[in-house]
């Protein structure tokens, strides 16, 4: 069956109907799991008993599938009375996946900033937050946009596993549309082109907000 440029385009307007689904879920995730990613390095920071709790949380999360997470949320909790709506499981499941591997990420972003830099902020007697928030993030930040972006783009392109919970996103129209009419070729050529946009457009902005921080940091 050969591909039908007539076809894609007519059928163009389900998969950018449900684009949108898959656009919110993943801005909210990322920034959910940014905020958790850093969470979780703080705590281990802390060192002691937290910090090998929080450590082997890290490990635990990120070696468990995704699928599993979203199975285990969505379906497992109700039995013990915590019910749960499938975007709240897909956001959730999804962030708290992608925060486990931010988590180095922010580990890697802390450790390249200079020592000195937090003795110099103590001896001004700067508090622990005002020297985090003030000093050492807007640095981490400008070493770390890159990589960070990175995951992002791959939290996109785990959105699909949230059509187990009837979350309509792109693939699940994809799907949809390839049942209906027994064509394939089309909704998943197409689907790889609106999900190829998605991830270049973030890239971009990725790299957008990565000059911008550099240019304010030589300032």
């Amino acid at each position: 069956m050969q591909f039908d440029p007539a076809f894609a385009i007519e059928i163009l307007p389900r998969l950018l109907a449900a684009i949108w689904t898959t656009i919110w879920v993943s801005i909210a995730a990322s920034l959910l799991a940014a905020l958790m990613g850093l969470g979780w390095e703080l705590l281990r920071r802390s060192g002691g008993v937290i910090g090998a709790c929080v450590q082997f949380l890290i490990d635990a999360i990120r070696s468990i599938p995704i699928l599993a997470q979203l199975y285990f949320l969505f379906f497992v909790l109700p039995t013990y009375g915590v019910t749960l709506s499938a975007y709240t499981v897909g956001i959730f499941s999804l962030a708290l996946y992608y925060s486990s591997y931010l988590a180095e990420v922010f580990r890697a972003g802390i450790d390249s900033v200079g020592k000195g830099q937090f003795e110099a902020a103590k001896s001004l007697g700067l508090s622990r937050v005002i020297t985090l928030t003030h000093v050492v993030l807007p640095q981490v930040f400008r070493q770390i946009a890159a990589p960070m972006g990175n995951y992002f783009v791959s939290l996109l392109k785990s959105t699909p596993y949230l059509g187990v919970l009837a979350v309509p996103e792109m693939l699940g129209a994809a799907l949809e549309i390839a049942s209906d009419t027994f064509r394939y070729a089309e909704p998943m050529i197409m689907l790889g082109i609106l999900f190829l946009a998605l991830a270049l457009s973030i890239a971009w902005l990725v790299r957008r907000l990565e000059l911008r921080m550099q240019r304010l940091y030589e300032r």
